[in-house]
């Protein structure tokens, strides 16, 4: 009886995935959008608004201590405005362990220069948080006695919400990435060797864009400023390519019906993980707070079934208990599980998350979102892979393919993970997730079934061995989603 009902589980749930990405593929096709769910193998997003740039600067920082101190030098510095977007914002939160703190580092530059956040304004429901209420009395204290300009916008997509995290300093200087500048639900600063403390370790990243791709996220900002303030800022200037920049392309989802200077939306970070993953070859390599889009699974599942190499390896890095869809994520990552156990190589896909080492520690949320593939392509934003951000949030990720910045970034990653010098890594990847990616990992986790606690930050993730709870999990997507 208990088989029976876990086949009947088992299919009713790949049923409602299968209606839920019928259901996108029809939302995109009649808003003009086919090409963002059925784009070719490599490339740049096509169906979208921005077309790759070149010359600007990319660097991937990791973790708050890292990004967090650039961002307030950078709004400090700016000589004309400072233009802030996020999901919520605390106004004493600390921008480094001695940095100032948001409000008044805000409140200090908009003596000099214009200073505009745009915040969602928060859930309709008080069920959910931050609600309208909550991120009212944010602005309230963030702009009281100051010349910040603040809106808050409502032009939501019901039960979803405004996910991006932007700050752009004189339309020449950008970061976009998945750090919000709060301290709710999480401390945000933390170090990169997250050591023990009063809260949970957080584990993020962003990039600081130098050039011309600045200007991209500027006039991203100004279409949804206009929609909601008062005011009517000038479109961004030209800014120059700089010495030693690369091409990038600014990525984004919107969904339709949302805003006037949209109206059928924007899907490409969508098509940009599509493209690379149909691409992957070797290494796919995630980081990501969720991960259910069974849209991106499928291609992965397929791939490990059915391995374009014999060294191909799939390798993701998510929390050990995410926020919520926690039952969305476990029944995708089983999907995985069996793919590579059918393709004839369970080594092929691991699964790990974070810990704060040592007998005190505790877990390292997972809140980045990074994606490399085949150490030639590159992204990072605020999108997770899930529904949520590839069709309904607001969202912005920057995608680079370079095959030197795709590689730093890993070993800048992996290094961390692995708690090994670069030069120790700096080999062929299959290698270094087969010899010691996936040793470590086990290892710890071992370390932590048997004693509560793990040496090391890198630990494989429990109880992924089989799709479990499997119509709970596309349920879940449907009533969201769908």
């Amino acid at each position: 009886m208990a088989g029976t009902l876990s086949r009947l589980d088992s299919v009713l749930g790949d049923a409602i995935e299968r209606q839920i990405c019928a259901h996108h593929r029809r939302r995109l096709r009649k808003g003009g959008h086919s090409l963002a769910l059925d784009p070719p193998s490599g490339g740049w997003a096509s169906s979208g608004a921005f077309a790759p740039a070149e010359g600007t600067r990319v660097h991937l920082l990791v973790d708050g201590a890292s990004a967090l101190p650039q961002i307030a030098e950078a709004i400090a510095a700016a000589s004309s405005h400072v233009h802030v977007a996020g999901w919520f914002f605390s106004p004493d939160f600390r921008l480094g362990s001695d940095g100032p703190r948001l409000r008044e580092l805000l409140a200090d530059a908009a003596e000099r220069v214009d200073v505009r956040v745009l915040a969602w304004a928060g859930a309709p429901l008080p069920l959910f948080h931050p609600d309208r209420k909550e991120v009212r009395k944010m602005r309230d204290e963030l702009v009281r006695g100051t010349r910040i300009s603040m809106a808050l916008d409502a032009k939501e997509r019901p039960m979803h919400c405004h996910h991006e995290k932007l700050v752009i300093v004189d339309d020449e200087l950008a970061f976009v990435g998945g750090i919000d500048l709060t301290a709710f639900e999480g401390q945000r600063l933390d170090e990169s060797k997250h050591p023990p403390r009063d809260t949970l370790g957080w584990h993020d990243a962003c990039f600081r864009l130098d050039g011309p791709l600045a200007a991209d996220v500027a006039a991203h900002f100004l279409m949804r400023w206009r929609e909601v303030a008062d005011d009517d800022p000038p479109a961004p200037r030209s800014v120059e390519p700089r010495p030693g920049g690369v091409e990038a392309q600014l990525v984004r989802t919107v969904p339709e019906h949302v805003y006037r200077g949209l109206p059928r939306g924007e899907f490409t970070i969508a098509e940009s993980y599509l493209r690379a993953l149909r691409s992957a070859e070797r290494l796919v390599y995630l980081e990501s707070q969720f991960f259910w889009s069974p849209e991106l699974v499928s291609i992965i599942a397929a791939k490990l079934r059915k391995p374009p190499t014999d060294d191909f390896r799939v390798v993701v890095v998510l929390p050990a208990h995410p926020n919520n869809g926690t039952d969305d994520t476990r029944g995708q990552l089983g999907v995985l599980v069996d793919a590579a156990e059918r393709g004839g190589d369970s080594r092929r896909f691991s699964s790990c998350t974070l810990y704060q080492p040592g007998p005190n520690g505790k877990p390292v949320y997972v809140h980045a979102k990074v994606g490399i593939v085949d150490d030639c392509w590159l992204t990072a934003g605020s999108a997770n892979l899930n529904e949520h951000s590839l069709f309904n949030d607001t969202e912005v990720n920057v995608v680079v393919r370079d095959e030197e910045l795709a590689r730093e970034a890993r070993l800048r990653l992996w290094s961390e993970h692995l708690e090994r010098p670069v030069d120790e890594i700096d080999g062929d990847p299959v290698r270094v997730v087969d010899q010691l990616w996936r040793p470590l990992a086990e290892q710890n986790a071992e370390h932590r079934r048997l004693h509560g606690w793990t040496p090391h930050r890198l630990v494989m993730l429990p109880h992924v061995s089989r799709r479990t709870e499997a119509l709970r999990g596309p349920l879940n997507g449907l009533l969201v989603d769908g």
